[in-house]
């Protein structure tokens, strides 16, 4: 039985409510995760001046030895620098710069080319380095505490503000999946882990799993994550849990943009596990007509966020 995308008179109502209650989560509560991570990514900026001598000795050696702090080593330039304009101003390969901020050196490449594309992002950190943040640059000084702590902080704010979109996002799926965690436990589920070598049939009765990978294709198989797997406690004729993907989205324009990867996720589970599979988004935020009856079209359900207890209507 159909939950919401059989009734669209219900749409507009929901819609404007899931928009509120998203607005009201981010006036409340996104400040309080943007600053978090200010927070955090300050101290970072702090380590790479440590490592650098406040900027003074960008070097492929310490580039090699601490490769996370080339993200704060781009916010640090005249402009702040993105990846891929790093990529094509250094002549690096997009691989290397992905790899380096993801702390690690890549394992496949020769020393000497490493060091040379180390060596090429280095000439082109030093050449853009933002003079006026840190002036003990040219003066060739050591800074005072004050222009070392008003530099990482302006520093931070750029990385912030280059992940804001990505840090709000991270902070409202995480608060989804507590309110879902919350609401399933409070009906006598348990989070339980599930061998990743295991069927998901075999998810014992009454548990939940969070950002789960389920396995896809037979001959080129892969791993689709999925936000949250559930199995009812009571016995039903699929043996396949319910899969719900958490979903938010802070304006219209990016569910619009972003409506074919739910469809495509979608197939590819149903290839896998059959047209049985029960797979729900749970929504917060701004979903428009055009977003639902796009995904009702495809065959694809959903619960909002506001309306929560109309899990109950998938056995749970």
């Amino acid at each position: 039985m159909a939950i919401h995308k059989d009734k669209p008179h219900l749409w507009k109502a929901d819609v404007a409510a899931s928009v509120d209650l998203y607005n009201q989560w981010f006036m409340n509560f996104a400040p309080t995760a943007f600053r978090a991570e200010r927070i955090k990514a300050t101290k970072d900026v702090l380590s790479a001046f440590d490592v650098t001598a406040n900027l003074a000795q960008i070097t492929p050696t310490v580039l090699q030895n601490n490769p996370g702090i080339l993200a704060s080593l781009r916010m640090a330039t005249c402009p702040p620098i993105a990846r891929d304009r790093l990529i094509g101003l250094a002549q690096v390969q997009k691989p290397l710069v992905e790899t380096l901020e993801e702390g690690k050196l890549p394992t496949r490449m020769l020393t000497k080319e490493l060091t040379r594309q180390l060596t090429q992002i280095c000439g082109t950190m030093q050449k853009m380095l933002d003079v006026d943040l840190l002036p003990w640059i040219q003066a060739k000084v050591t800074p005072t505490n004050v222009e070392r702590e008003r530099g990482a902080t302006i520093i931070a704010d750029r990385l912030c503000g280059a992940q804001a979109n990505p840090i709000i996002r991270n902070a409202q799926e995480s608060r989804q999946l507590e309110k879902i965690g919350a609401w399933l436990g409070a009906r006598g589920y348990r989070k339980a882990t599930h061998p990743a070598d295991q069927p998901i049939t075999t998810m014992p009765a009454g548990t939940y799993a969070f950002r789960m990978n389920v396995r896809v294709g037979e001959e080129l198989a892969v791993n689709i994550p999925v936000d949250v797997v559930v199995q009812p406690k009571k016995a039903r004729a699929s043996p396949l849990p319910i899969l719900i993907e958490a979903k938010s989205a802070g304006d219209f324009t990016n569910t619009n943009k972003r409506r074919k990867e739910e469809a495509q996720k979608y197939t590819q589970l149903k290839e896998r596990l059959g047209d049985d599979v029960e797979y729900v988004l749970f929504l917060c935020g701004y979903f428009d007509s055009g977003y639902l009856g796009y995904e009702a079209a495809e065959g694809i359900d959903w619960v909002w966020e506001h309306r929560i207890d109309d899990f109950a209507q998938l056995g749970l």
